[in-house]
């Protein structure tokens, strides 16, 4: 039988992945000896928009004209991220025992992300993570990438989901526009480094603490 299923981007949603992703941005800067360029906590919520994003906001800060050089460092501020990828990175207070008691009350849950799929994989496993998820799509799983739904329903597939009873669960307009091109609910948290006025985007509900997850999920699905 298909299962009520909850989707959680991994980023900053369940997550703290920031302090890693910006040691990395800041390991390509070095070596173009520009030093470090984006600091914690004000970068941030930068880190969670991604590689590429990073690397923009680095030098537009140094006034570096040659913006090309981004397509070039990309991969090696991947290859330094999964180097070194679960040093500072955290759970979130109670997002792993909300996960366990959706699983517990028989939700599926998956996670749909748009970090790359290995190195997503990869940190599943190197914070002991990945038992508690019954699927994981990254952003190269398929050819779409959120907020195209196609990676959403992907994982709801994966998991054992019933398309019919899905929420889901992040931290960005990316995550909100998801939702909506899925006709879904979604479930914003407050609490990322992300920052931004959740409730302006009008999510289903607005996730304050892990702790009062699967209430929310309930109300909203079953």
């Amino acid at each position: 039988m298909l299962k009520p299923c909850v989707v959680f981007d991994l980023d900053g949603t369940l997550a703290d992945t920031s302090g890693d992703l910006l040691k990395a941005a800041n390991s390509c800067f070095r070596g173009l000896g520009l030093g470090d360029l984006l600091q914690a906590p004000q970068d941030s919520g930068i880190a969670l928009r991604g590689g590429r994003a990073m690397l923009s906001a680095g030098f537009e800060r140094a006034g570096w004209a040659d913006m090309s050089e981004i397509d070039r460092q990309y991969p090696i501020l991947l290859q330094a991220y999964g180097a070194d990828i679960s040093e500072l990175t955290v759970f979130y207070p109670g997002a792993l025992n909300a996960v366990a008691r959706l699983r517990a009350s028989g939700y599926a849950v998956a996670i749909c992300t748009n970090k790359p799929e290995a190195l997503a994989v990869q940190l599943m496993q190197a914070l002991n993570a990945s038992a508690y998820f019954d699927a994981l799509v990254g952003a190269d799983t398929l050819a779409q990438r959120k907020p195209d739904p196609a990676p959403l329903w992907e994982a709801v597939e994966r998991a054992g989901g019933d398309r019919a009873r899905v929420c889901l669960i992040g931290d960005t307009v990316t995550d909100r526009s998801t939702a909506a091109n899925a006709d879904i609910p979604s479930v914003l948290v407050t609490f990322g480094p992300g920052g931004g006025d959740m409730e302006a985007l009008a999510p289903a509900a607005l996730l304050h603490h892990f702790d009062d997850l699967p209430d929310v999920v309930a109300q909203l699905i079953g």
